[in-house]
C-alpha cells in the first residue's frame, strides 16, 4: 500500500463484531493494532461496551457495518458515545456498508424514513464524520449535516475483472438507476453498455421486461452495489442468457444474500458472483462460484489520507 510520509500518532482504531475480519485486515494495513475494547450482554441481553485505552485527545476511527441484527447499530452508537465520553479529538464513523439505505424516502403512507433517522442517531451519538461505501443512493450523503467521505469499490472490482482480459464485453446494467455505476465499469474496461428495463411488482421482486442493448454471443458483466435476494441479477442473467449472451459475471459491493438468493445465484447461468467483504459472509452463505474481495486497503488507504488531512477522492482520480 503507497504510505503517506509520518506515523499515525494520536490514533486509534476501534471495531465492533459487526466485521471483525474487516477491521484487522485494516488494521495490518495501517500497521496499527485494534485497540481493546469490551463488548458483552447483560443478562437480559443489553448491550455493554468500554474501551479499555485511554483515547483522551486521540483520533478515533470506529469500523462498523450495520446490516442486520440491529444490534450491529447499538453497538455502533455505544462505541460513538464512549469514545465522545472519553474525550476524543475526533470521530470517525466508518461504515463499509450503510443499513437501512433503502429506506431513503417517504414512497407510501405512514411509513418511517430509515435511512434518516439512523444519520440522526450516528450524530447524536457524536460522531464527527462518517466514511461511507457505496451507499444505495449518493443523495444519503444529504442525510447527514457532519461531513461524509463515499468510498467506492469499484477500483477493486475492476482489477478483479481486467485480469479475465476480456475481447469483446457488455457492461449490462440491471436497472435505470444502475446506469452511471454500469458506465464507469465500461469506460474502465473498455466494453460496450446495455440497459434492462426492469419493474418491481412488489419489494424483492424483479420482473426484466426488456434488454436494451447488443448481447448474442458476447460476455456480460452485471454490476449492482448490493446482492439481496438475488432476484434482479438472476432475472437479469436469464435474460441475458434466453438473448444469446456468453458468460455472465456478476458483481457488487455488498453481498447481504438473504433468503433463497443463494439457491437463486447457484441455479441461474452465472459464471462468477463477485462481491467484497464489507458484510461479513458465514461459512454457510458461499459457494463455489462466488469469490469475494477484500476492501481493507481501500479502507485503509481511506483512514489514512483522513488522520493526515489529505484528500480522500483522490483515491479515485
Amino acid at each position: 500500500m503507497d504510505q503517506l510520509p509520518g506515523a499515525l500518532r494520536g490514533f486509534t482504531l476501534l471495531s465492533g463484531r459487526a466485521n471483525r475480519g474487516l477491521a484487522e485486515e485494516v488494521a495490518r494495513a495501517l500497521g496499527v493494532d485494534l485497540a481493546k475494547v469490551t463488548l458483552s450482554r447483560f443478562a437480559d441481553g443489553e448491550i455493554f461496551v468500554r474501551i479499555d485505552e485511554n483515547v483522551r485527545g486521540a483520533d478515533v476511527f470506529i469500523i462498523q457495518p450495520t446490516n442486520p441484527p440491529a444490534e450491529n447499530i447499538m453497538e455502533l452508537l455505544l462505541l460513538i458515545d464512549a469514545a465522545r465520553r472519553a474525550s476524543a479529538a475526533r470521530i470517525t464513523c466508518v461504515m463499509p456498508y450503510y443499513g437501512y439505505s433503502r429506506q431513503d424516502r417517504k414512497d407510501q403512507p405512514r411509513v418511517s424514513i430509515g435511512a434518516k433517522l439512523l444519520a440522526n442517531m450516528i450524530q447524536a451519538a457524536g460522531a464527527d464524520r462518517v466514511l461511507g461505501l457505496d451507499f444505495h443512493q449518493h443523495q444519503l450523503q444529504g442525510f447527514f449535516d457532519i461531513p461524509v467521505d463515499h468510498l467506492y469499490a469499484s477500483p477493486v472490482l475492476v482489477s478483479h475483472f481486467k485480469k479475465k482480459q476480456f475481447t469483446d464485453l457488455v457492461v449490462v446494467a440491471p436497472d435505470v438507476g444502475s446506469a452511471k455505476m454500469a458506465r464507469g465499469f465500461a469506460k474502465r474496461l473498455n466494453a460496450s453498455i446495455a440497459l434492462v428495463d426492469k419493474r418491481r411488482p412488489a419489494a424483492n421482486v424483479a420482473d426484466v421486461m426488456n434488454v436494451v442493448g447488443d448481447v448474442d454471443g458476447r460476455d456480460c458483466l452485471v454490476p449492482d452495489d448490493m446482492i439481496d435476494t438475488a432476484g434482479t441479477v438472476t432475472a437479469t442473467a436469464w435474460a441475458l442468457k434466453r438473448l444469446g449472451a456468453r458468460d455472465i459475471y456478476v458483481c457488487a459491493t455488498h453481498g447481504l444474500l438473504s433468503g433463497a438468493a443463494i439457491g437463486s445465484l447457484q441455479e441461474a447461468p452465472i459464471a462468477e458472483v463477485v462481491i467484497t467483504d464489507s458484510i461479513a459472509l458465514p461459512a454457510e452463505k458461499k459457494f463455489d462460484r462466488l469469490k469475494v474481495l477484500s476492501v481493507g486497503e481501500l479502507l485503509a488507504k481511506a483512514i489514512r489520507f483522513t488522520h493526515f488531512e489529505q484528500s480522500v477522492s483522490s483515491l479515485f482520480d
